[in-house]
């Protein structure tokens, strides 16, 4: 303790030095296939929350890196790590496995069950370096365009499932230069399409 009362200053870690807050660390970006990172291929994801008034809601976001198809997860109950695992597996319980290959997410704390996650689905998460948004160009791209829906300080508690699949359709709905201007949903649709 310091004769003004605060506590001693602790030295603090480079990026490379610091501790993840997960208790499997898992698989850093750097290690995804290169499938993923090139887009020509449908079914790697990316993933990330808009967080509400106050920290206190959230709503989850999932949009896939190649159609750029968006999906997202009702989160009544908060934001925590069982929370956001089970709001996952729902939404991947509805997706043909071929569209379902790996996710990239951030190191955030609501990630700290990945590998529970990824032992029920078979599908590996990928994780950004520490404050590298732009290794998640998709998912901060529609996190923008979701912001038209949601302002930042609005309490996301009060939308309901059907509510974020309006949402979520109007997105999908929305022709996409970087896709010759197709709709997401009219590619997503004929990748199920070429499945069945």
């Amino acid at each position: 303790m310091l004769r003004s009362g605060r506590r001693a200053r602790r030295r603090r870690r480079r990026v490379d030095e610091r501790a993840t807050r997960f208790i499997d660390p898992g698989t850093l970006i750097n290690q995804r296939p290169a499938e993923a990172t090139d887009r020509q291929i449908a079914g790697h994801g990316e993933g990330d929350l808009i967080v509400g008034q106050g920290n206190r809601s959230a709503i989850g976001t999932l949009v896939d890196r190649t159609t750029r198809y968006v999906k997202l997860l009702h989160l009544p109950d908060g934001r925590g790590v069982e929370h956001v695992r089970d709001a996952l597996l729902h939404a991947f319980a509805e997706l043909p496995a071929e569209l379902a290959r790996s996710l990239t997410w951030d190191q955030g704390s609501e990630r700290g069950r990945h590998d529970e996650f990824t032992r029920a689905t078979d599908i590996p998460i990928y994780f950004c370096e520490p404050a590298s948004p732009w290794q998640r160009g998709s998912s901060e791209k529609t996190n923008g365009l979701l912001r038209q829906y949601f302002p930042k300080g609005t309490d996301l508690s009060i939308y309901s499932a059907e509510d974020l699949a309006y949402v979520a359709a109007e997105l999908n709905d929305r022709p996409r230069k970087i896709l010759g201007w197709r709709t997401p949903a009219e590619l997503f649709t004929k990748l199920v399409a070429t499945l069945e």
